[in-house]
């Protein structure tokens, strides 16, 4: 109360020392109506005058004329002082709203707990008392639902009265768990409630099923939020499609609707989930808004059986919104998710991802307050636009990228998805879509004339005590690790045109320069937007002057190592540097997500892939709660890679974009390994990968063998460290080579310049064999000469042309062969090649 008492009187004193001025006795003088008129005019356009403007007011406004120039400029800083104050005591009653209906909120929390606590003391008495009389009870009600759930079956799904009975027995069900003690709640890991929090969230124990509540406020009005959570493929990023079949009114200005919901897949190691439900909207006697749902049962309930083919049906149990307009404005909002995701149809290993409720926590209830908030952010103006882009805008691009991100992993057959030559033993799966459509929403003009149609390549993998929001990180920010500059340039320059080429048809060299730029981030920062800028420069003369700069639209989230059962993804897709709202975009990425580790089934390996054995059935162990453990945490790692092709290509491009996705596979296992708290493991990872011991000892034995068989050092710092050997080799500016001594010579080795001469990856090298890189008169130079390379231990070849993976001519001026010997000095180990000033013709 003195607060006020003393902001009062500090408004007040402004207000008048504002309206006063002195005269030239020294008194003070009230300032007249139309001169406060003329200060507030120039006040609107500057709210802080230059001394010139000052003395320019005086002159062009004679009823001013009788002020000094001091006496404006005092009124100009009272006059900010009451703006600010004013702001201030505006943002003060807001926190004074909030924090008031975050009290009543956690009053109303605290009521709930302490019944809870009542109720579970009561129950815990009665069970040490009558426990054999309980397990009669309960046989008894198992033996009665056997008998009353049916009704809801047989209730014919036209029949609006029958419907009606289940939407009541649904919303009494739902308040039950919203504000009751039907589930007992127990706190959110790591989501302690407060003023800055998103809100209070918990989660359910030893219930059936899985189920998560949010409570939070909103500065929305109620009918505002329930239109937004209605819309659940808006803000729900796994809901694939929200159909509402029948609608018709109920009792109180409500509504019931029969809803058919598909949600993809999170991975490709499991099938698509989708639901048939009852959705009922009814506003109570105190106001409050409520939107509930609840699976209907019975055989043929839903839509026909071919449209629900590739999804295995699971069941919404009670869940919804409850409402709460508040005084002065805003809403409490209560979210309940309670879903029963019938974990027996996946993998074993992926089944904690179905049986956790920090997951349907993080990925339902914590998202869809999320959005709610920052839709009000947005609509009271507090979200800075960014590069010009309304709000909506980037929230459509990354509801499209993550879209795009899904569609490809889950490859649905009604999407004009097919499997390409597959014989379930493959690593990498080969999806084409030859229907794909890229025409943009609003401009037929951007639509891309695709011949053949988007190819995909995806694959799945178990990763071992990597925390994901780190490997996320650093996916992000070095890119040049994992990724190949001449694919994204290839994938960039398809969608300009809709012109097909093989990567790297415009020879350029990636200066591993990246560039972020920031577009947006969500209200936590939970979900980064952004546009990455590629450098590169043309390796032909002509081109040198032309920019080779690749722009890609890039969403980030899960990168907060403290969210407990988040996901992290980073998915992205080449744009055109000055790209409309309605570009066209193919998405491609990663998605790691956090699987609960059971003590009795982890496994010694730290990165291995699942497709060779993946069972699904019956659960053989089942672990109750939701218990985090600290060792041996496991993700699921899923890749899917997206690369436009014409039909003529075809081939071609499934060959490399399979090879690409092995060789980024092999990239993020070394990073995983890297960040891995637990050390390295021997069998992960390619053998000759740069920094193996394997490639350091082999650098080692090819630059001994050329001394020894040439007379010459191959690199000048030889005198140095292993390390430093293989460095050096690696940065090489010839194109150095290995390939085994078989019947058919295949490479097992090769330097920077190698790869790119090859147009290859470390992993894909070893699927070339010698013969290939050669044309016709160069295999008659090494046939010739090869006789003399095996008897003198090494051979000059002159200047000649040879072939890359990607059918493109490299012409080199001098080729060197020499053996490689091991440390023994007599022992073969393979043939070396030095490829000296070579380019693409």
């Amino acid at each position: 109360m003195a607060m006020a008492v003393a902001q009062h009187r500090v408004s007040t004193s402004g207000s008048s020392s504002i309206n006063k001025h002195l005269d030239a006795s020294g008194k003070y003088v009230r300032y007249t109506a139309e001169q406060v008129e003329a200060l507030e005019r120039v006040y609107a356009e500057c709210p802080k005058p230059s001394s010139l403007r000052r003395q320019q007011l005086i002159r062009e406004c004679p009823i001013l004329s009788n002020i000094e120039p001091k006496q404006i400029k005092v009124w100009f800083q009272n006059r900010r002082c009451r703006e600010k104050q004013r702001k201030e005591s505006s943002r003060l009653q807001t926190v004074n709203r909030k924090l008031s209906a975050m009290n009543k909120l956690l009053m109303e929390e605290n009521d709930r707990l302490q019944k809870q606590v009542s109720q579970l003391v009561c129950e815990n008495g009665y069970m040490r008392q009558q426990l054999h009389t309980v397990n009669a009870s309960a046989t008894d009600a198992s033996c009665d639902s056997v008998v009353t759930t049916p009704q809801h079956s047989l209730r014919d799904p036209t029949n609006p009265a029958g419907l009606l009975s289940i939407a009541e027995e649904t919303l009494a069900e739902f308040l039950s768990k919203a504000t009751g003690t039907a589930v007992d709640w127990v706190q959110m890991p790591g989501m302690k409630p407060g003023p800055d929090s998103v809100g209070i969230i918990a989660i359910s124990q030893s219930c059936s099923g899985v189920a998560a509540r949010a409570c939070g406020l909103v500065s929305l009005e109620p009918t505002k939020i329930a239109e937004i959570l209605k819309d659940r493929p808006s803000w729900l990023r796994d809901c694939r499609n929200l159909e509402v079949f029948t609608m018709f009114p109920a009792g109180s200005g409500g509504t019931i609707e029969l809803v058919y919901t598909q949600m993809f897949a999170p991975t490709t190691l499991a099938p698509a989930r989708d639901f048939w439900t009852l959705r009922y909207t009814t506003t109570l006697e105190n106001g409050s808004f409520v939107v509930c749902e609840r699976s209907l049962s019975g055989s043929g309930a839903g839509p026909s059986t071919a449209a629900a083919a590739q999804f295995v049906r699971a069941e919404v149990l009670p869940s919804g919104y409850l409402i709460r307009p508040c005084e002065g404005g805003g809403s409490i909002i209560h979210i309940v998710d309670h879903l029963n995701l019938e974990a027996w149809s996946v993998p074993e290993v992926l089944r904690p991802l179905y049986e956790s409720s920090k997951v349907i926590a993080q990925k339902m209830t914590i998202a869809a307050l999320r959005y709610v908030k920052q839709i009000a952010q947005e609509t009271s103006g507090e979200v800075v636009y960014s590069m010009g882009r309304q709000p909506a805008v980037l929230r459509t691009f990354s509801q499209r990228l993550s879209r795009g991100f899904n569609d490809a992993i889950n490859g649905f057959n009604d999407d004009g998805w097919s499997i390409m030559n597959c014989d379930g033993n493959e690593d990498v799966i080969i999806a084409i879509n030859s229907s794909k459509s890229f025409s943009c929403t609003s401009n037929p003009n951007n639509a891309l004339p695709f011949v053949g149609g988007v190819l995909c390549a995806k694959a799945s993998m178990l990763l071992q005590n990597v925390p994901p929001a780190v490997l996320v990180r650093f996916l992000r920010e070095h890119r040049s690790e994992w990724a190949d500059f001449n694919v994204d340039a290839y994938t960039a320059a398809s969608l300009k045109a809709g012109t097909y080429a093989y990567p790297g048809m415009r020879p350029t060299r990636f200066t591993g320069s990246q560039i972020i730029m920031p577009l947006g981030h969500t209200i936590e920062h939970e979900e980064i937007l952004e546009v990455i800028r590629l450098e590169g420069h043309s390796l032909v003369q002509e081109d040198a002057f032309v920019s080779r700069d690749i722009h890609l639209l890039q969403i980030c989230s899960g990168i907060d190592e403290n969210a407990v059962g988040a996901c992290s993804e980073l998915v992205f897709a080449p744009i055109d540097e000055m790209f409309p709202d309605d570009a066209p975009l193919i998405p491609s990425g990663f998605r790691i997500i956090p699987l609960e580790s059971k003590p009795d089934s982890l496994t010694t390996n730290r990165t291995l892939d699942l497709t060779s054995s993946l069972e699904v059935g019956p659960a053989t162990n089942h672990s109750s709660g939701d218990v985090p453990s600290s060792q041996n945490s496991r993700s699921v790692l899923t890749i899917a890679f997206q690369f436009p092709f014409d039909s003529s290509l075809q081939d071609n491009v499934a060959t490399m974009a399979r090879q690409y996705v092995r060789s980024v596979i092999s990239s993020v296992q070394r990073v995983a390994m890297a960040i891995s708290p637990s050390g390295l493991s021997a069998d992960v990872g390619p053998k000759l990968s740069p920094g193996s011991p394997e490639a350091l000892t082999l650098a080692q034995w090819i630059c001994q063998s050329y001394s020894y068989h040439i007379g010459a050092e191959l690199l000048r710092s030889e005198s140095l460290g292993s390390d430093s050997i293989l460095k050096n080799l690696w940065q090489h500016q010839d194109a150095i080579l290995c390939c085994s001594l078989k019947s058919l010579p295949v490479f097992i080795f090769a330097n920077q310049a190698g790869l790119d001469m090859l147009e290859t990856t470390l992993v894909s090298l070893q699927d070339i064999t010698l013969d290939k890189i050669f044309d016709e008169p160069g295999r008659k130079a090494l046939c010739s000469d090869f006789a003399k390379l095996m008897q003198q231990g090494y051979a000059y070849f002159p200047a000649g042309i040879c072939m890359s993976t990607m059918g493109r001519h490299v012409s080199y001026e001098q080729a060197v062969a020499w053996k490689v010997l091991e440390a023994d000095e007599s022992t073969v180990h393979c043939l070396a090649f030095s490829f000296v000033n070579w380019s693409f013709v």
